[in-house]
């Protein structure tokens, strides 16, 4: 019975010439933005390899030089762009994905898209997401509202039931064959992507596509479970569809604005200023390179020197300078470690409590899990932001040991390593984590968007058994 109900639903629905247009421009314009999103994105990778193998051949190419010279010469280290950030850019387009790699200093990253464009709206840039989160649902709703409420008016509804069809089968039928529509959609976007970038997926990709597929798939039969449900209690279409309308306005504009305000509050970031000064405190107790002085740097000489059985730094087998260098960089690591990674717990407090909220509102779940499957939310940024950092580390290291330990003395800034050294030493190459290992930090999302769909159906279920619609 439900089945012939289904059938019966798609049949009306293609006979609707307003639905037929709708879907035909829902079609053109997911292909024509997936398309142009993919076609951005590979640019971007080409633009981002390109600038990569240019500062790499630049460091390559390097003359003999000081080692710790070359250390203020630096590197970059470039955030890639996988093919899912076609999809949904997350927070790269704010953040930006190029990070400066130098001695002394942990730089922020720099060039994000939003501080270089004014085509950066609230909503971000036209992306599959931005129709996938704004656009379906409320098309899907429209329908959901629309197929119910045409039922009733026209008395077709009083028919069906005296003729036996139960009114639970037909809200469910309902709901599903409008929920259809919506998979189908996210099904065919993602043809296309498969399509195009068929000879990049890997194993991990294609978990996140289908990841993807089925965070956007729940949120869909939530809308049309909650556009059917009020259809259902509400008699009167008017209030019904405006009672819809008002919940997902609040969901996608009102609500996620005030968690992420409450998110603030609950767990206030220090201004940049404050933060800077902080560091800046707790470094200048430490040893400064380029100015050596102070008890650190005299301890350190007095170790060296008994170390190596030496009654002054001349007579050193060694550049103590060297030493000096890094002793530098290893306090200012512990510095680092101590502020950043409070900075880093305060921006995971935040996130969680803004996943939190999607007890009350969904739409803050579907985003984060839909950033997190494509690899562009925060968790991802921190941890490219991480091993950068434990790159940079190693980085300045051999640089700083090359200077101590391959053949300088003490004072001979004029000492120079030859070209061979600096090809030895390895790029850096992020290692984007794997959604199977770090499925866990979207437990919360997918439990809640879980939650909100059975609990809609459920009630459903309920008011199709006490409520009449007659």
């Amino acid at each position: 019975m439900m089945k012939d109900i289904f059938v019966n639903e798609w049949k009306g629905l293609f006979r609707n010439r307003i639905f037929l247009y709708l879907t035909i421009f829902f079609v053109a314009a997911l292909a024509l933005v997936t398309w142009l999103g993919i076609i951005q994105n590979q640019k971007q990778i080409e633009a981002q390899n390109a600038a990569h193998n240019h500062i790499r051949a630049q460091w390559d190419e390097m003359k003999p030089s000081n080692p710790h010279g070359a250390a203020h010469f630096g590197s970059y280290a470039f955030k890639p762009n996988t093919i899912l950030n076609s999809i949904d850019e997350g927070v790269n387009a704010v953040t930006g994905k190029v990070l400066r790699l130098e001695g002394h200093t942990q730089n922020d990253v720099v060039y994000s898209e939003a501080s270089q464009s004014l085509l950066i709206s609230k909503f971000g840039k036209l992306k599959p997401s931005l129709l996938f989160q704004f656009v379906i649902p409320l098309f899907l709703l429209f329908l959901a509202f629309k197929t119910l409420a045409s039922e009733r008016e026209t008395g077709r509804l009083k028919l069906l039931l005296i003729q036996g069809i139960s009114l639970r089968n037909l809200v469910f039928a309902k709901i599903f064959s409008i929920w259809v529509i919506g998979i189908v959609l996210l099904l065919f976007a993602t043809l296309i992507q498969i399509v195009i970038n068929l000879n990049q997926f890997n194993s991990d990709n294609v978990l996140r596509l289908f990841f993807l597929i089925s965070c956007y798939g729940i949120y869909y039969l939530i809308i049309t479970s909650l556009t059917v449900f009020i259809s259902v209690v509400l008699k009167n279409s008017a209030a019904s569809l405006a009672l819809t309308i008002a919940i997902w306005v609040g969901w996608t504009i009102f609500l996620p604005k005030i968690s992420g305000n409450a998110a603030e509050k609950l767990s206030p970031l220090p201004t940049r200023v404050e933060f800077q000064k902080a560091m800046d405190e707790d470094r200048s107790k430490g040893i400064d390179g380029h100015n050596p002085s102070g008890d650190r740097k005299k301890a350190l000489e007095k170790a060296t020197l008994v170390k190596y059985k030496a009654d002054s730094l001349s007579q050193l087998p060694i550049n103590f300078d060297g030493l000096v260098m890094q002793a530098d960089e290893d306090y200012g690591n512990t510095v680092w470690d101590k502020h950043f990674g409070k900075l880093y717990k305060q921006l995971q407090s935040q996130k969680r409590i803004y996943q939190l909220s999607g007890i009350i509102n969904p739409f803050s779940s579907l985003q984060n899990l839909s950033m997190g499957a494509a690899g562009t939310d925060m968790f991802h940024h921190l941890d490219f932001l991480k091993q950068a950092e434990n790159y940079r580390r190693v980085f300045i290291k051999t640089l700083n040991d090359k200077m101590a330990f391959g053949g300088s003395k003490t004072g001979d800034w004029s000492w120079t390593a030859d070209n061979a050294f600096f090809k030895s030493v390895n790029d850096f190459a992020y290692q984007q984590p794997s959604l199977s290992n770090n499925w866990s930090k979207y437990l919360i999302d997918m439990l809640v968007l879980l939650a909100w769909a059975v609990g809609l159906l459920a009630l459903t279920n309920y008011s199709s058994k006490r409520v009449s619609v007659l």
